[in-house]
């Protein structure tokens, strides 16, 4: 019986991870990702599906993140009933990014019918948080390490993959005739040596691997963390402005966080007020401490994790009424605020305020997709629209890519080499194309395998 693998997102480009496997009896999707960056990806997620939702036997999710998990509740929506598996830390997570995700693009709906920006009339938004709830409550978690088998003739497997708390990457054991057939799906693969994850599990041995390429043409600052983002943050507080930086709430947040609470130990910058204007950074911190003996983070070191995440000085802000309050504070300080790429949510708030002065500084300190208002940025742009208007870039602004909690070229071939016996055969995913195309080159050179770029929708036979 053949095995057939189809690419519905994460296929030359980043964001939108929608695996599609069919095992001839049973079909199912590793992840179940939004697309997220340039205009044409974003609508994608209004796109009418190639697959019946209805007809998925269920989903396993490699981790939290958006763009690797934030489509479940549209597939739901859709009628798909379940169950959905991954990590018991990815579900924590999970539930606060999906309803988070529901809440952000309700509200942006509602802000755009207030002012009349929309070209839709009403906006609506890709789903509701009633179908974010519905898609929570089809989640069950599993042990790292255990296995599951969700269909007859599929088994199924979560490693540790560093990256976030909770990701991993999925082993799938595909048996049929009295034959084994085995695919890895990296998920997002993480660092080696950093602060607060540990290092990704070896590659379990495989016939197919499909791998990430988010980095894959380029190599991380060595220079360490806390170095990368002392002498920026210095300058700003001695101009007396205010850095503002746009963070993942889950994982980044957290780092910048305890690299923070390094520098200040250290003497290295001064106690300047330390806002965390984002209520899901919030409780992904508290999900954080309680996750710290987990195997996808560090030991702690002392008996209190939570006060090891975060500096002295630090205020969390949940309430609307709390993060305006911020536009009237002056400067030095540091606002720590979702989302990531600068996409949606309170951030833009402070983006607005403050792109304008020469004085304060935005910190980029996670990947910048392609469409995105931080990409824009990088790469010139003199002004970026922000809730309908056109906003000038006078603040300082420094990309901070070793930040990432992707693995850079040469850690994701560490890591594809730390199995002995390299896959038959590799797909390289999730990555601009440049990054892909140049990833792919390097492993068919370093391992002599057959790697493949797959465009968006390729399906394979992947016993062929």
């Amino acid at each position: 019986m053949s095995h057939f693998l189809s690419f519905h997102g994460a296929a030359g480009t980043v964001t939108g991870s929608r695996f599609l496997m069919e095992t001839g009896t049973t079909r199912f999707l590793v992840d179940a990702g939004l697309f997220q960056g340039l205009k044409k990806l974003r609508e994608m997620n209004w796109a009418k599906l190639r697959f019946d939702p209805a007809s998925l036997d269920f989903i396993l999710l490699t981790h939290a993140h958006i763009d690797h998990a934030g489509f479940l509740p549209r597939l739901t929506q859709q009628g798909f009933r379940g169950p959905v598996r991954t990590t018991h830390a990815s579900l924590d997570l999970a539930r606060l990014l999906l309803m988070d995700a529901a809440k952000i693009q309700e509200e942006d709906a509602a802000f755009a019918n207030r002012k009349g920006f929309s070209k839709h009339h009403p906006a609506l938004p890709l789903y509701t948080s009633d179908d974010a709830e519905r898609a929570i409550s089809l989640i069950e978690p599993l042990d790292y390490g255990a296995w599951v088998e969700p269909a007859p003739g599929v088994g199924a497997s979560f490693r540790n993959a560093g990256h976030i708390l909770g990701a991993a990457m999925i082993e799938l054991r595909l048996r049929s005739g009295g034959r084994s057939f085995t695919v890895v799906f990296s998920g997002d693969v993480g660092r080696y040596g950093v602060p607060l994850h540990s290092d990704p599990d070896p590659l379990p041995e495989c016939d197919a691997l499909v791998v990430e390429s988010t980095y894959g043409d380029r190599e991380h600052d060595p220079t360490p963390m806390g170095e990368q983002i002392k002498s920026a943050v210095m300058s700003a507080i001695d101009r007396g402005g205010t850095v503002l930086v746009p963070s993942f709430a889950v994982g980044r947040a957290q780092l910048v966080t305890l690299l923070l609470r390094q520098l200040i130990q250290g003497g290295q910058i001064p106690e300047i007020p330390i806002h965390v204007d984002s209520p899901m950074a919030v409780d992904a911190t508290r999900i954080y401490a309680q996750h710290l003996r987990d195997s996808s983070l560090d030991s702690p070191g002392e008996k209190d994790g939570f006060g090891r995440l975060v500096p002295k000085n630090i205020q969390f802000h949940r309430s609307v009424h709390d993060s305006k309050r911020l536009n009237q504070l002056p400067g030095p300080r540091i606002i720590i605020s979702a989302s990531g790429m600068l996409t949606s949510g309170r951030v833009l708030h402070h983006l607005k305020r403050l792109l304008p002065d020469e004085r304060n500084l935005i910190l980029l300190v996670g990947f910048q997709a392609a469409g995105t208002r931080g990409r824009a940025m990088i790469d010139g742009a003199r002004t970026v629209r922000v809730h309908g208007e056109d906003v000038p870039v006078r603040a300082r602004f420094i990309p901070v890519g070793g930040l990432s909690a992707h693995a850079d070229r040469g850690e994701l071939v560490r890591w594809v080499r730390s199995q002995p016996k390299p896959p038959r055969k590799i797909f390289v995913t999730h990555g601009e194309p440049s990054a892909s195309r140049a990833f792919a080159r390097l492993l068919a050179t370093d391992l002599g395998v057959e790697v493949v770029e797959p465009e968006l929708f390729d399906r394979f036979d992947l016993e062929a």
